[in-house]
């Protein structure tokens, strides 16, 4: 959300959830900003969107695919 936005900067993963809550899809990877992640969704529509507390959202089928490819402590740079 505009009020939330996506932080710029450089972080890393730091952990792995398989049973986040359902709005967060399959999987939740926590970055080292807290309460920020990278997570699938239930709402494909939504990816791309001001629509959240500032998270990374990616298709299901994806963050499975990326959590597989990328250990905990990887660094994870955004910017604009």
């Amino acid at each position: 959300k505009m009020i939330t936005p996506t932080p710029t900067g450089k972080f890393k993963i730091i952990n792995k959830d398989t049973t986040p809550p359902p709005v967060f899809g399959p999987l939740w990877m926590g970055l080292s900003k807290p309460t920020y992640g990278i997570h699938g969704t239930n709402d494909p529509a939504s990816i791309g969107r001001d629509m959240s507390h500032g998270c990374v959202r990616m298709d299901n089928e994806d963050i499975l695919e990326l959590s597989s490819a990328v250990p905990i402590g990887t660094p994870v740079y955004i910017h604009k």
